[in-house]
């Protein structure tokens, strides 16, 4: 499948990469370098025509205002990375490639806003990224690719791994939580319960509707802690109309 707009998850790659590196003097220029490497990489297999590597901001955004607890607890990144991210940029734009950072948007809602736009048009994205919560953009016109595994991510591969559909992944992550990102769910419920929810009653509302229906220990948590999750599917959801002002062309490779 060739694809027009290649979307990387510039923290997702850049800091799996620097992790895997053994401490040297070398580990930011070998990071730089691996993280190049493997953007070109995909961009060929491929065959993109438009490349944009999305940076994180550094403000705090409409889901930390929602709860401020979220993203707590997250391994900082390393001050000598953080210090060398402006290198990085200039390092991908040396070599044709375009880095876009919005500090009042989070990357996740960045790239699921571009593919969005690109699928509209009846354009095709990828999205190259480890993140689980891309996969609830997956479509004919959306893929995920996993550059460490080297394997894209379908459909097929949600309903393996998770038990439902790619646009169940949201409601199934607000009835389990999300720890990676300190997002509680429904407790006692986790995501094998939720694909067996989801399966019966279709999504989140219908689950919450019928709970009395659903009955024993599960019917009580969802009564009990509905509120939660629907808190925790506004947090997980991506947000797919961010104003951006940016065109596609800006992106070409």
């Amino acid at each position: 499948m060739a694809v027009d707009l290649l979307l990387v998850d510039a923290l997702n790659l850049i800091r799996r990469i620097y992790a895997a590196q053994p401490e040297s003097d070398e580990a930011l220029e070998d990071t730089l370098r691996g993280s190049i490497h493997g953007v070109l990489r995909n961009q060929q297999k491929l065959d993109c025509t438009h490349i944009a590597v999305v940076f994180e901001g550094r403000e705090a955004t409409w889901r930390h205002k929602l709860q401020p607890d979220y993203k707590a607890g997250r391994k900082p990144m390393p001050d000598s990375l953080a210090e060398a991210l402006p290198g990085f940029k200039q390092a991908f734009l040396d070599v044709g490639i375009t880095s876009i950072e919005y500090p009042q948007w989070e990357a996740d809602d960045v790239i699921a806003t571009l593919a969005n736009k690109v699928a509209e048009a009846g354009r095709s994205a990828c999205i190259l990224s480890t993140d689980k919560g891309f996969c609830q953009l997956i479509s004919d016109k959306v893929l995920v690719r996993d550059h460490f595994k080297r394997r894209n991510l379908d459909a097929m591969y949600v309903m393996d791994r998770y038990g439902v559909e790619p646009e169940q992944i949201g409601d199934a992550l607000a009835l389990s939580g999300d720890t990676t990102n300190h997002i509680p769910g429904v407790p006692g419920i986790g995501l094998k319960t939720a694909a067996k929810l989801l399966a019966e009653y279709g999504d989140l509302d219908q689950i919450l509707i019928e709970a009395d229906n659903v009955g024993g220990r599960i019917g009580g948590l969802l009564k009990e802690y509905f509120q939660v999750a629907l808190l925790a599917r506004k947090l997980v959801l991506l947000k797919q109309d961010c104003e951006l002002h940016l065109s596609l062309n800006q992106l070409r490779y």
